[in-house]
């Protein structure tokens, strides 16, 4: 089968297009025929090899952390499932491979795709999705009336956050350039910051929830602005030793880990705040309440630009830019 690969980490040119085995299913697996598959910001720190000590992966590896296809085999415990079923999916952390003709996908981490999406938009949303759900669900607890910030509203967690904190009833600010404005008050925001021309931590205060996908001094800053007690999530950078805690990873990289993140837990503490770090999991009951978001309207995919698998270290080279509205996604022919 065709795929996009490494056989050494580094820069896009240690990206390569070919030809490796067709994987196999094992009894709890889907083998997926891949339509489609979304480009994120991990991909891109696994290709680098920064992710390594947290993710260790036996090379060649076919890159590639969500997708959209066709079940075209299941193995002998599936259930949920049978061939011809379209699905979408979050692969899991140890075992991706989206960028390729087919794929493995586990029985717990696939979700039966929305009718009304194509595979290039239902591509977009499971680590996107899942990421902000999980953000404001589960760590945020956000509820009707409390209000919001989320950092950089029209990339692609933003995106999808603005429109599910939204839909929870919350009041909703963020963070972009003028140009995407408009569509960020169309997703739901009703405050809307200009990062370029405006401080969001001088217009802001008593926020019950910040997500942060910046990292650096908008994180630091993002703590001035919420109230006593609020929540500041962040998924940019890397994670903290409680965010991995169920991966077997060595003392020293723990170690490392905390040292990070010293800063912000002083922060925390200087403010009277919970801080997190959300290193998302898949989860295929999740997106199957995100599926049902996405057939009746309440939340929709944002793609910026759609690229063909031939084309995966262009478009890999193009969401690295930061300056993709939405998502970057692969079509697989």
């Amino acid at each position: 089968m065709k795929a996009a690969y490494i056989e050494r980490y580094g820069p896009n040119d240690a990206v390569q297009i070919g030809f490796l085995p067709q994987p196999q299913p094992g009894p709890h697996d889907l083998l997926v025929r891949v339509r489609a598959a979304s480009v994120n910001p991990i991909d891109l720190a696994i290709r680098s090899g920064r992710l390594r000590p947290i993710l260790p992966y036996r090379l060649p590896l076919i890159l590639g952390s969500d997708l959209s296809g066709e079940v075209v085999a299941v193995g002998s415990a599936v259930t949920r499932f049978a061939v011809g079923d379209e699905v979408f999916a979050r692969l899991d952390k140890d075992r991706i491979g989206a960028f390729a003709e087919y794929a493995l996908v586990g029985e717990k981490e696939a979700a039966h795709k929305p009718a009304r999406l194509t595979h290039v938009e239902a591509a977009s949303i499971p680590l996107v999705g899942l990421t902000a759900w999980q953000a404001l669900t589960e760590i945020g607890h956000v509820s009707p009336g409390q209000k919001v910030l989320i950092q950089a509203g029209s990339g692609g967690v933003g995106s999808i956050a603005i429109q599910l904190a939204h839909s929870l009833g919350a009041e909703v600010a963020t963070t972009v350039s003028a140009r995407n404005e408009a569509l960020v008050r169309e997703l739901g925001a009703q405050t809307v910051i200009d990062y370029r021309t405006q401080r969001f931590d001088e217009l802001l205060s008593d926020q019950d929830f910040v997500l942060d996908t910046q990292g650096g001094d908008v994180l630091a800053r993002s703590f001035k602005v919420l109230r006593r007690g609020g929540t500041l999530v962040t998924i940019n950078g890397a994670p903290t030793p409680q965010a991995v805690r169920e991966r077997n990873i060595a003392w020293p990289v723990r170690l490392g880990l905390a040292a990070t993140h010293i800063k912000d837990y002083r922060l925390a503490r200087r403010y009277h705040v919970k801080f997190a770090y959300l290193f998302m999991r898949p989860d295929g009951k999740q997106l199957e309440v995100l599926g049902a978001m996405l057939q009746d309207g309440t939340i929709r995919p944002v793609i910026d630009r759609v690229f063909s698998l031939d084309e995966t270290r262009e478009a890999l080279a193009y969401s690295e830019t930061g300056r993709a509205t939405g998502k970057v996604v692969i079509e697989v022919p």
